[in-house]
Order: C-alpha cells, then structure tokens, then sequence
C-alpha cells in the first residue's frame, strides 16, 4: 500500500483481514459480532429510536483512522506513540451534527477489516444514519499518521491506494438516504479518481433534483492528488453547483493562483458563483467571513489554548450545517447568520483543545456554555 506525505497549511484551521472481529464502543470493551452489516443502523435496532427517521445532513466521502502522536511537536519517526482517533471530514461532519442535536447520515465505503467495523459502530453510537455505509472485503480502511507541531498545526502521512474509500460505486449509493436529506455535504477527496469520482457526482445530481441543499468544502489535502493542476482543476469542477461552500485562506490562495485571501474583490469575483448563496472563508482563531448575494461581513473568534486542529474546520461546518438545516432561508438574515457563524466559531475552537477529531468534537451544551463565557468577557 502506498504512502503519502503533507504538511498542513498553517492557515487549514478547519482542519486521513478478513476474519469475523469485534465490534465495540468508542471506549468500550468488545463483543462479536456476525459480520460488518450488523453494525449498521436498523429500525429495528437496539437504538434505532435514537435517530430521527430522516437525517436532515447526510455527508459523503472518506471515513478513516487518524493515528496521531501522543505529543507534539516531533516528526512520525520520533514519536514514542499514536492515538488511535476516527477521522475522515464528512464523516467529522456528520457526527458532529448529530452531537450537537441534529440529525445526520454518512455515506461512503471502508474495509470490512476491524478498523472499518469500528468506525461504523462509532457512527451509529454517535447516532449518526450509517445505513449508507459501504464495505470492501477486498480493500482495507484509509489509515493517515497526523504529526502535531508544536502550534498544533498537522502533518499527513496516508495510507490509501487504494483504499477502501476510493472503491465506492454508484450502483452502491444509498439513494433514499440522500433525497430524505435536507442538506447533502461532500468534499473534493472523493473526486480525485473512479470509481469514486463517478459515485460522488451521481449522488450530487441526486441530491439536486430532490431539492436538498449542496453544501462543499474542498478540504485540500494535495499530495493524493496527481498534481497541483489536477488539484485545481478537480475542486473547481463542480464549484459552480454548491449552494454553500466553506473554504480556508490557503485555499484560496491556491484556487486563485496567488491571489490576497484577504481581499474581498478577490473572493467576490473569482469564487462567488452565480448560483450560491452562502460562501465561508475560516481564519481559524480569528474567526470566519461571510459572503452571500446581498452582503457580507466578518465574525471573530474565540480564545483557547491549541492543541490539535484536526476536525476544527469540520465542527465549524458541522455546526454551520446544523443550524442552516433548521432555517434554510439562514443566509437571507444577516443577524441570524451571524449568530450561526458565531455558534460554529465556537465548535471549532472546543474541538482544537484535544486531540482527533471525532473524539473532540463538541455537544451542544459545551458550545452554549462556551459562548456564554465568551459573552460575559
């Protein structure tokens, strides 16, 4: 299997066998189970009350195992021991929904290995809809090794080629799932090659002609793709048919060929499409800007103490989406919108002061208490 090496931007702040195994909870002890589908979500299920019927997120794309460092600032080499953390940014957005109260779904393909069982438990016990969830016996779990700096800003080394991930069909898209949804999350990982490619851009054709919002954040990660062109010329091919898009300064930066991520004229006129009505650009801990059809604006942040990035863009777009799926008119109301950059700002800086994603990710009282703190200063 090979290997991928990169460096985080400093500015991502969003932020990668077959015998029967276990299935156990995130912290729990393990149980046998029968086979990958038992750890699917049912009507029937144990749980299945827990969910709401119809996710209102259902999020497409990569769900892998994050191995990060038990400390920071060493390369993969010097580093004494990993923490095994679930990862993958639509699946962090899913979850992250789910565990401030909202409704969500994940779609997408891991190994029927033990890595690929356990990341579908931790979805249904985090109550996200994992019926749409895929398994391989023939590839195995996306793995990444993520180094943290001493600034708590990352380094990837990935382990997928191919992955699991990357095998998704569109014969095997749970098409129900994605018309039952209020909004449809995706990212630019699942574009770079076939048969995954072909699966995302049917899943988004079905998602527009059900009505659901499509929401995009290209979540850069260049070495798994050919070439900066390639990179390039993949993130801005389906641009145009987003609704909501959420994108960092980097990226900027690099989709406009070196432009100022500063500058709004630049944002405005060579990222803000025709048809959106909502694009984001996160600063990390100084928080977001906001463009729509009829203003924009900025939101500062909050202030914690950094330890891991990893995920913070996807609790931003997480609580985003959670409230965008409760009021889909949101980006009509400038205070409303305000309020709900000012809500998302705050899941991402709780989710940067542990490590990994899911595990960090925050619960809506947390974020309420955090914002009341934030409030009274």
């Amino acid at each position: 299997m090979d290997q991928t090496n990169t460096k985080s931007s400093s500015t991502n702040k969003t932020g990668y066998c077959l015998p029967t195994i276990s299935n156990r909870s995130a912290m729990g002890d393990f149980k046998r189970v029968k086979s990958a589908k038992d750890l699917l979500v049912s009507s029937s299920s144990e749980d299945g009350s827990k969910r709401k019927k119809n996710p209102q997120v259902v999020c497409f794309g990569e769900l892998l195992i994050d191995f990060v460092p038990t400390v920071s600032g060493v390369s993969l080499a010097e580093a004494p021991g990993f923490k095994k953390a679930p990862g993958g940014a639509p699946a962090n957005v899913a979850v992250c929904v789910s565990k401030l109260g909202g409704s969500a779904g994940f779609l997408g393909k891991v190994g029927d290995d033990e890595f690929g069982r356990m990341l579908a438990n931790i979805l249904k016990e985090n109550n996200v809809d994992n019926t749409g969830m895929r398994f391989d016996k023939h590839a195995r779990t996306a793995l990444a090794f993520v180094t943290l700096r001493s600034d708590g800003e990352r380094e990837f080394m990935f382990f997928r080629h191919p992955s699991a991930d990357m095998l998704l069909t569109e014969a095997e898209l749970d098409t129900d799932l994605i018309k039952k949804s209020t909004i449809f999350h995706y990212g630019s990982i699942s574009l770079i090659e076939d048969p995954c490619k072909s699966a995302h851009l049917a899943a988004m054709k079905i998602a527009k002609k059900a009505g659901c919002i499509l929401s995009y954040d290209p979540n850069l990660r260049l070495p798994l793709w050919p070439s900066p062109e390639a990179a390039r010329k993949g993130i801005m091919s389906i641009w145009d048919e987003a609704d909501v898009i959420k994108i960092s300064e980097d990226e900027i930066e690099f989709l406009t060929r070196g432009d100022d991520p500063y500058d709004d004229k630049v944002v405005l006129t060579k990222l803000f499409h025709p048809n959106l009505k909502l694009l984001i650009v996160t600063e990390g801990p100084n928080g977001c800007r906001y463009y729509t059809k009829d203003f924009h604006g900025k939101v500062g942040g909050v202030k914690v103490k950094c330890v891991d990035t990893t995920g913070a863009g996807d609790a931003f777009v997480g609580g985003l989406l959670l409230n965008l799926a409760a009021n889909t008119q949101l980006f009509k109301d400038e205070k409303k919108l305000r309020d709900a950059l000012r809500f998302a700002n705050v899941c991402g800086a709780i989710t940067v002061t542990e490590r990994g994603a899911i595990p960090s990710l925050p619960s809506k009282e947390a974020v309420h208490k955090k914002l009341e703190e934030s409030e009274s200063k």
